[in-house]
């Protein structure tokens, strides 16, 4: 597979892709290209869609790019791990941040859920989705991670699919070293996994019972300090991706 080129603007588009196709830029994108970036007319950018892979295009337009022209496909679509973000939202820039922050880790989907002591009482669906594709674009990400709607925790424990793990980061864990806990929890088979990060309240009670009764469940600590629920974000996906995903052996 040919070496990610972190210097050539990607941008994502919406439509197929395919030799010879046009592509029309928003105005976002035209301004970022021509007023920003100062590229113009034969400059060349990768686009991609999160379908068909990556490919190298050719800007067109008379004042500013207004246009992709696609020329050849540099990389095939590959697909994400089966690697579940679940959280209880956070307010504005740190809800940002963790969104941005479980795509560069990997995850394929980002599924919201309210709890007891969940601070943001609303979640903007759309701007996550805006920071997904961002992202992606920076970090050279071909698959887009799915944005799911908001529900409580009870719900969506209630409609888990059957075989899939669950990893959900508990300050009471019984067993303090993480890598020992995901260690017990790898074998053959799996259906997925989904790391669950809770409000920095903490679980109530009978929240973290109906956990414990979930069928191949894991309760992972994070270490001796507290963690914040942003920071702990990016620790326990680490952790699952190094010990049950694609940073170990494959």
């Amino acid at each position: 597979m040919p070496k990610f080129d972190a210097r050539t603007p990607r941008l994502f588009v919406e439509p197929p892709l395919a030799a010879g196709v046009g592509i029309p830029l928003d105005r976002d994108q035209t301004n970022y290209l021509g007023n920003v970036l100062r590229l113009a007319a034969g400059d060349t950018v990768r686009v991609f869609n999160g379908r068909d892979g990556e490919w190298e295009a050719t800007l067109a337009g008379r004042k500013r790019p207004d246009r992709a022209e696609i020329v050849s496909q540099i990389r095939p679509q590959d697909r994400l791990p089966d690697l579940h973000y679940v959280f209880a939202p956070l307010k504005h820039a740190r809800l940002d941040y963790m969104v941005q922050k479980a795509v560069e880790m990997g995850a394929s989907a980002l599924c919201p859920v309210t709890t007891r002591f969940t601070q943001a009482t609303r979640v903007n669906t759309d701007r996550m989705r805006a920071n997904v594709i961002e992202a992606a674009e920076q970090c050279g990400i071909l698959s887009l991670a799915e944005v799911r709607e908001p529900e409580p925790l009870e719900r969506y424990l209630g409609q888990r699919g059957d075989g899939r793990l669950l990893v959900f980061c508990d300050e009471e864990a019984p067993d303090s070293d993480p890598a020992v806990a995901l260690s017990r929890a790898r074998k053959d088979g799996l259906g997925g996994t989904d790391v669950l990060i809770g409000p920095e309240g903490g679980f109530a009670e009978e929240e973290r019972m109906l956990l414990l009764k979930q069928p191949g469940v894991v309760r992972l600590a994070l270490g001796p300090r507290i963690l914040r629920a942003d920071t702990a974000a990016v620790a326990a996906l680490a952790l699952v991706q190094t010990a049950l995903g694609d940073w170990g052996p494959a």
